[in-house]
């Protein structure tokens, strides 16, 4: 993983890439507004910002690049040639935020479910599913524990 390009080319493709409304995350919104579900973007009021947070039934969902977010970091980590003394540490303080933000997530009741941009790219319907799941099993077992209406 050589680095090709000049500085300043890096500069301009490093500043292109966006933390919010990239094209997994979009991909993964429409797929479940088309099904009818709403939800919150980027909810600054959750631990971590879910990427798409659904406050009611608590599912907090985040879309995770493989770079940025370690994936197989074992087998990955020694891909990285340039500027490792950054980029390593970087990374895996990401992981450890990751599990932060899950651990905290989850303390306050919330279902957090993390997808990798290849599987929302490849497997887009099967994601949905998974967050339709979530959400409607919860809104079902929120109406259960709630008290008869008089």
């Amino acid at each position: 993983m050589t680095d090709n390009l000049t500085p300043e080319q890096r500069r301009k493709t490093m500043s292109a890439i966006r933390s919010k409304d990239t094209s997994i995350e979009v991909a993964l919104r429409k797929e479940l507004w088309s099904r009818g579900l709403r939800y919150r973007k980027n909810c600054r009021s959750l631990p971590g910002k879910p990427d798409i947070a659904f406050i009611g039934p608590k599912v907090a969902v985040f879309c995770d690049s493989e770079f940025w977010h370690g994936y197989e970091w074992d087998g990955n980590s020694g891909r990285i040639k340039s500027n490792r003394d950054y980029w390593i540490p970087k990374i895996e303080r990401n992981m450890a935020r990751d599990a932060e933000v899950r651990t905290e997530l989850e303390s306050l009741g919330y279902t957090v479910l993390r997808f990798w941009g290849k599987d929302i790219r490849k497997n887009l319907k099967s994601c949905a599913d998974e967050v339709e799941n979530a959400v409607r099993s919860d809104r079902a077992a929120s109406a259960r524990r709630l008290p008869a209406q008089l």
